[in-house]
């Protein structure tokens, strides 16, 4: 079994419109999911921490799914979960002044979904990490929140849990 979790961004909750639609498309494909809640946790470490907590027991096969600062998130504790995958929307790297905080590229399959339009990430930022990890890279027409984008994110959370869950 492969279990997808979740984590949401600075300023949404653990059951946004992005994180509902994409749940319904992993339970669609026989995986288990959950969503962390970091509201009130504005420490990106400390939301890490927490991410690390809640997926220490998880015996599946883990997809670790963020978007924005949820994707900083998901990609701090990638490794140190051992996940099987790491998929994220608009992630928060090389955010001006704090670009050491820029998590190391993961070993493993990520996968980066980035708005052209993205007024609170620059787009160059997930290019810029794409390219030094050989992510695959989806730039769409969208802004920072996608969520004109959904069916587009979909597509591809589908075909990437399908790479992982097919080896």
């Amino acid at each position: 079994m492969t279990t997808v979790i979740f984590s949401h961004g600075q300023e949404s909750g653990p059951w946004g419109t992005k994180i509902r639609a994409m749940s319904e498309l992993a339970k669609g494909l026989d995986c288990s999911v959950d969503s962390i809640d970091y509201q009130g946790i504005a420490d990106p470490s400390a939301r890490v921490e927490k991410l690390v907590c809640e997926c220490s027991a998880i015996n599946d096969s883990l997809i670790l799914v963020g978007s924005s600062m949820g994707g900083h998130v998901a990609t701090a504790a990638a490794d140190t979960l051992g996940a099987a995958g790491l998929f994220v929307l608009a992630p928060a790297y090389y955010m001006e002044g704090h670009e050491d905080l820029t998590p190391p590229p993961p070993a493993m399959p990520t996968c980066i979904v980035h708005g052209w339009h993205d007024d609170i990430v620059p787009v160059e930022n997930s290019i810029r990490f794409a390219r030094k990890c050989s992510a695959t890279l989806h730039l769409v027409d969208g802004d920072h929140r996608l969520t004109g984008n959904l069916s587009e994110i979909n597509e591809y959370l589908e075909r990437f849990i399908r790479s992982i869950t097919s080896n």
